[in-house]
């Protein structure tokens, strides 16, 4: 009796020993993450969330679907911070569009703001879609302008304060290489035929030993490129705002405030370099898109 009692009140020592390390440890790290000199707060700013910050005036706490079960997926189809900025993404070009659009139909000379949105689409037909699909090409334009107009507003939409860019989460630009991906696969099938079009993948006049190597290398091609579009993509938009976040950490790493003249002004200089980048990611994306459908349409070159 008095072992089984002395092991018991070894065991209840033991989870105690195991709640209270459990408890230290989890009060460390809480404590490490609101620590401005750590670096979790550059996370918390360019991830996802399901809370748009407003401070110093509070937080807006967006509303949680509960996940949806499809076979044994799970779907969480709760609103999130990006979701938010892709809506107000599609709004505003959606607004300008339009606004345009009433220009021209007052008079066929544009404005000032309507001729350079002219200049931009004129840019994505005459320097983008035309030299890599030539002219069949016209009947993907729509699909090409829409791309990059959307890429470019989400891409600055990161340059607005209390605002996030969308395209710095890895599901966005996912979903956009895939929409790629299959705007490749359809395109090449509509010119040559679902048999032809995969048939062309194999270049011709080729050693028999060498087609099985060809035909898993282009296979993989096939997924490589809406890979690279996606990581590109993403890895440029969150550098950027990782670097200006850790410009502005250095006031707290030096813990004083004879850095922040310094701290400031780079990370001023790349807010406004981060404008030129969102311009040309927005070109690279859909030059490379629209390089990889000629590529799907004109196999013979």
């Amino acid at each position: 009796m008095i072992f089984g009692l002395t092991t018991d009140s070894a065991s209840i020592h033991a989870v105690a020993d195991t709640v209270r390390t459990m408890t230290d440890t989890a009060g460390a790290a809480a404590a490490q993450a609101s620590n401005p000199s750590n670096g979790g707060w550059i996370i918390k700013h360019v991830a996802d969330s399901h809370t748009l910050d407003l401070l110093p005036f509070g937080e807006i706490h967006l509303p949680h679907i509960g996940p949806i079960q499809i076979g044994g997926l799970s779907i969480d189809m709760s609103i999130t911070k990006h979701v938010v900025m892709l809506w107000a993404a599609g709004i505003a070009l959606l607004a300008v569009m339009n606004l345009v659009a009433r220009s021209y139909r007052k008079s066929l000379i544009p404005g000032r703001f309507a001729g350079a949105i002219e200049m931009l689409i004129l840019f994505v037909r005459d320097d983008i879609v035309l030299p890599a699909m030539g002219e069949k090409g016209k009947k993907f334009l729509p699909y090409f302008l829409t791309l990059f107009f959307f890429i470019l507003f989400a891409n600055l939409f990161g340059l607005i304060p209390y605002a996030s860019t969308p395209t710095g989460n890895l599901n966005v630009t996912a979903a956009l290489a895939m929409i790629a991906f299959f705007v490749i696969q359809i395109a090449g099938i509509m010119q040559y035929g679902l048999g032809g079009y995969f048939k062309g993948l194999v270049p011709p006049d080729i050693p028999i030993f060498v087609i099985p190597i060809m035909v898993i290398v282009e296979v993989l091609g096939l997924f490589t490129k809406p890979f690279a579009l996606c990581v590109r993509l993403f890895a440029n938009m969150i550098a950027g705002h990782i670097v200006i976040f850790s410009l502005i950490g250095l006031i707290f790493v030096f813990g004083t405030i004879l850095i922040a003249p310094i701290s400031i002004a780079f990370a001023l200089f790349i807010e406004l370099l981060e404008i030129l980048i969102a311009t040309i990611q927005a070109y690279i994306f859909t030059i490379l898109t629209a390089l990889f459908v000629g590529m799907a349409i004109h196999q013979e070159h």
